[in-house]
């Protein structure tokens, strides 16, 4: 059978080593996308602290809800970080727009490590904090397109999956960076130090990823395929009404965002915060122990994104994404209960025999879905589920007759959550039934790092690795997908915003989502329906209608310039393609 002359050099393209000008391009993208998640996580992981420096005015219920608000700005603002950038994006280039997105994410995070607390500034420093916060948020929006699509275009046909790959390691080795620095920063100083001072040195150390990072991409050339675009006139000049108000573009947008993205969002929060959270939060496992396992997990599992990028070139995209989402929605339920009996065996045993019930007029019990912190549930239900889900109780609920106030019964006894004394009654009652107190000796408990090979801990940590394996899955080859599905002109702004939908609203209100299911069902398990149910609907929506496009010519007959190698005109007629 017989190769054509554009077939062969796509194939000796896909299989000649990566060049030197590669290499930087990955490393210039990858690097400034870890700086930008490593920013975004550290509010995150300090958010406690963050709360009582900058929002000291209220009291600490307040406090912590203003916390929370100004997180989940960052989230929530992406989709239009997404629109705002993606259009500068697909005017001006591709180089420029996440050179300003970098600039902003870093210089957005140094100013919180210098920013005066509430102490000398008062309202003051809530205000620019949630400004800040907002900055970096539009930033990541408009960041992940800028890399995946600047990484793509320079890509050799037949290596799109494992050059984007190393974009999709940034995301969780951002977490493993921001982790790892405060960590290193906590064992420096006491634990009174580091709340006093010590929280600023992680921002202020940003000052530094932040200045090689836009001195490498300072070096980068633009995108040849923008490049040749412009040249010849075809660039877009009105990328958002082109991609969003002309519907053969848009249902691809839409197409992108419930047939790949919504899915992997849920599955990547699932095996990364939420599986941190439900450690910490839902089995009560130490902060310190519960990094350290994550961070372990992150350490082995990540090498999977470069796995999964590098097969999908081989197999296709669609078979690993949403493969990926098919096992997640299969296997949640098991893998979170195991965990749950490894890491807090005597809270798990607790979780089958004492039978908890909350006897309530069900016109008093609110769905408790609070993803910005600002609602407040003060109904005597809403008070009994809060105060049980928080304290990782299970229960059911008992209809009780109309206006009547909420009890709870605990095996025999009674607890009233209207009384002034209800948390400390909750608090007794449950440990003399058989829940175990903070000091409980069967919960995991790491002292130091090697402390994994331990049998518990050990298990854990296999838990959380296969956890981050479906992980790497569903994102791995993700920006390939997303780019192959969109022409250049359009690309950079009609894959962000599906993504940024996706990744901030789906998978950024994961956890408010599964703590109001969790609370509204008694279980600690039943918020898992909300990944499970995105990732099966994700899986049916993909295969029905996403196409396969790993063997596509992103360039449309475009030349596909590759530095170092010669100029080479692809035939989207061809049969590879």
């Amino acid at each position: 059978m017989s190769v054509s002359a554009a077939q062969a050099a796509g194939i000796a393209a896909a299989n000649r080593p990566m060049s030197s000008d590669e290499k930087k391009i990955i490393l210039a993208s990858s690097l400034g996308t870890v700086f930008e998640w490593y920013d975004f996580y550290l509010y995150g992981s300090l958010a406690v602290i963050i709360g009582a420096k900058f929002f000291g005015q209220f009291d600490e219920t307040t406090r912590n809800i203003f916390a929370l608000l100004a997180f989940a700005a960052g989230f929530l603002v992406r989709p239009f970080g997404a629109l705002v950038f993606g259009r500068l994006g697909d005017l001006v280039g591709r180089k420029y727009t996440f050179l300003i997105t970098i600039l902003i994410m870093g210089s957005s995070t140094f100013i919180v490590g210098v920013l005066p607390t509430s102490d000398s500034i008062g309202i003051s420093a809530a205000v620019i904090l949630i400004t800040l916060r907002i900055l970096q948020g539009l930033a990541i929006g408009g960041e992940y397109g800028g890399a995946a699509t600047y990484v793509a275009e320079h890509a050799p046909a037949g290596r799109r999956g494992f050059y984007t790959s190393w974009i999709q390691t940034t995301a969780s080795l951002g977490l493993f960076v921001s982790l790892l620095v405060i960590l290193s920063v906590q064992a420096t100083m006491s634990a009174a130090d580091f709340k006093a001072y010590g929280w600023r040195i992680p921002f202020l150390m940003s000052i530094l990823l932040l200045a090689v990072s836009v001195w490498i991409r300072l070096q980068l050339s633009e995108s040849p395929a923008f490049l040749k675009m412009k040249a010849e006139g075809k660039h877009s000049k009105a990328p958002l009404s082109e991609a969003f108000g002309q519907w053969a573009n848009a249902k691809w947008a839409i197409l992108a965002l419930f047939g790949l993205v919504a899915g992997q969002a849920v599955v990547w929060y699932s095996g990364q915060f939420y599986a941190l959270f439900f450690l910490t939060g839902v089995m009560k496992v130490d902060s310190f122990t519960s990094n350290l396992l994550v961070a372990w997990s992150l350490a082995i599992g990540t090498f999977g994104f470069i796995l999964f990028g590098w097969l999908s070139d081989k197999i296709g995209r669609k078979p690993i994404i949403l493969g990926g989402c098919l096992i997640a929605a299969l296997t949640y339920f098991p893998v979170f209960k195991f965990m749950a009996e490894t890491a807090n065996p005597a809270l798990s045993r607790a979780h089958e025999t004492v039978h908890v019930v909350v006897v309530a007029d069900p016109a008093d019990c609110s769905f408790q879905f609070n993803p910005t912190g600002l609602s407040k549930f003060t109904n005597s239900c809403d008070v009994a589920k809060s105060a049980l889900s928080h304290s990782s109780v299970t229960y059911s609920q008992q209809d009780a007759p109309a206006g009547t106030k909420a009890l709870v019964k605990i095996g025999d006894r009674t607890v009233d959550p209207t009384a002034k004394t209800f948390a400390a009654d909750l608090k007794s009652t449950l440990t003399e039934v058989g829940y175990p107190s903070a000091s409980n000796p069967s919960v995991v408990k790491l002292s130091h790092p090697f402390d994994i090979f331990r049998a518990q801990p050990f298990k854990l940590v296999l838990c959380l690795c296969f956890l981050i394996v479906l992980v790497t899955m569903v994102y791995g080859p993700m920006a390939a997908a997303l780019v192959e599905l969109f022409p250049t002109r359009i690309r950079y702004t009609s894959m962000s915003l599906p993504y940024h939908i996706g990744n901030g609203w789906f998978g950024g209100l994961l956890p408010a989502s599964m703590f109001a299911m969790n609370a509204q069902n008694g279980s600690i398990y039943f918020g898992l329906w909300y990944p499970i149910v995105i990732a099966a609907a994700t899986f049916v929506i993909g295969m029905l209608f996403i196409p396969e496009t790993h063997k596509r010519d992103i360039f449309k007959g475009d030349f596909s310039v590759h530095p170092g190698d010669t100029v080479v005109e692809f035939d989207p007629n061809a049969a590879d393609y």
